[in-house]
């Protein structure tokens, strides 16, 4: 990204926050709060109703490699990128016409998923998921390449707040939503109110207005005619829509390029890795799912949208590189803090309620600062394909690592107290012993993600964008 000049001035306070009334900004709440409603649905949530109905930690940790679809998208984003959806595309343009394909399977999907009964159908309930989460992944890809396309430099910030203010409200309903209906009716009724809440991405596309089409963002098409033509427009489109956005990132960026992929992927592997684990620990804490749902959910997403809020104007007000330093240090940090309630050995809500405050503030501050990182680093010629390939990266090791996590918790509670070391760190940490396998996994979660922070402190001292310059830059101090 390019330094800031001596004449350059950053706006004040009260102009970084009255951004948030622009129309682009807030119509980015509301397809923020599409694109938050399936993941927990096919990650947390779902794992807090494969516990409850017996399933073991490490099925429920393979399980949320169904997650993974997410850190995949790029592999499809050329074709959500370039390719038209047949009518809808001339009705709805580009953008909106993927955005309403996607949410409608999204709906079909959390549909099927409240049908099945993991205890007798967790083949065809996984299957589902798997639907969902391709589905999302797609539609993260085209509201990713409006929101950027939408909006200016300047608001960046601000959108990335925005989106992130819908998200954690989505993720809200999807947490503490789903656990509340589950509750008080049942899972099957948890999924259909999940289902209905789908509509309001669909509202949205119908009534947002499709950005300007960049001058290489233009449809693709393959017309009727001779073979040689077809195969040499099918060429012509691969190298413009596939290998395109992979040549202009490493052009920009030279040999950095591969450092700042490198940070892309490890940024948020402490918390991602983590979340597997976070429902299934509630659970075998002695936590109700109501206490999970005040606390760890509602309460939880105050401090998000705190934090995610917070993050907008603080991206406004002092740039990218000092705010993801600090973001990448404080991330591993606060999993300590789950350690810490493990090592408690009991349900306690005020200690609970200590730990969420920590990491979701850290965690809203860190969405919206590192949503205006990834921005800033795509080229409005290759938006949705750049961008996927960014957010894949951020999501693909934590994703990995995350289905072994059911796994690594069996394992330290088994092998742990045996191994001198680690034995010796669980008899002074450990209050109760039916919990050392937890508090060895939150310590590991910690330890992976200390090394992003030297790589961001070594990239802050060089440009972390292009030395030309993206096609969008969101200036930094």
């Amino acid at each position: 990204m390019p330094h800031s000049t001596a004449s350059e001035t950053r706006p004040g306070w009260t102009e970084a926050i009255l951004a948030y009334r622009h129309g682009s900004v807030r119509s980015a709440l509301f397809l923020g709060f599409s694109c938050g409603l399936p993941l927990l649905l096919v990650f947390s949530t779902l794992s807090a109703r494969l516990r409850e109905t017996g399933i073991d930690r490490t099925t429920i940790g393979f399980i949320s490699w169904v997650a993974m679809t997410y850190a995949w998208k790029f592999a499809w984003a050329p074709l959500v990128d370039r390719l038209p959806v047949p009518l809808l595309t001339r009705w709805l343009g580009r953008r909106r016409s993927w955005m309403l394909v996607a949410q409608s399977v999204i709906v079909l999907g959390l549909l099927l998923m409240a049908g099945f009964d993991p205890r007798s159908d967790l083949q065809p309930l996984v299957i589902a998921a798997v639907l969902v989460a391709f589905a999302s992944a797609t539609q993260d890809i085209a509201v990713d390449a409006w929101r950027i396309e939408a909006t200016g430099p300047e608001l960046q910030g601000p959108t990335a707040g925005a989106y992130q203010l819908g998200y954690r409200i989505a993720v809200l309903a999807a947490g503490a939503g789903a656990l509340y209906v589950a509750e008080i009716y049942n899972w099957r009724m948890a999924y259909f109110a999940m289902a209905a809440l789908g509509g309001v991405g669909v509202l949205a596309t119908l009534l947002i207005r499709e950005p300007a089409p960049t001058a290489a963002g233009v449809v693709a098409t393959l017309h009727d005619g001779p073979a040689e033509s077809v195969s040499s427009r099918l060429a012509a489109w691969f190298t413009t829509a596939v290998v395109g956005p992979f040549l202009d990132f490493f052009q920009r960026m030279g040999w950095l390029g591969v450092a700042i992929l490198a940070f892309i992927g490890l940024f948020r592997i402490s918390d991602i890795t983590l979340g597997v684990m976070a429902n299934p620990f509630y659970i075998d804490m002695g936590f109700s799912k109501t206490d999970i749902a005040n606390v760890s959910k509602v309460y939880g997403f105050w401090m998000s949208i705190g934090g995610a809020l917070a993050g907008g104007a603080i991206v406004t007000r002092y740039g990218i590189r000092a705010p993801l330093i600090w973001m990448a240090l404080l991330l591993p940090l606060t999993n300590l803090l789950f350690a810490a309630l493990a090592a408690h050995g009991q349900p306690d809500v005020w200690l609970l309620a200590a730990t969420i405050s920590a990491d979701n503030f850290v965690t809203g501050i860190s969405g919206s600062v590192f949503i205006a990182y990834l921005s800033s680093l795509t080229n409005t010629a290759y938006t949705a394909t750049q961008y996927a390939l960014f957010s894949s990266l951020m999501l693909l090791p934590g994703k990995f690592l995350g289905g072994w996590s059911g796994a690594i918790v069996d394992w330290a509670q088994a092998h742990g107290p045996a191994l001198p070391v680690l034995g010796d760190l669980l008899t002074v940490l450990a209050q109760a012993p039916a919990q050392q396998g937890y508090v060895l996994f939150f310590l590991y979660t910690t330890v992976i993600g200390l090394p992003t922070v030297a790589l961001a402190v070594w990239l802050t001292r060089r440009d972390l964008a292009a030395p030309t310059g993206a096609g969008r830059a969101v200036t930094q101090s």
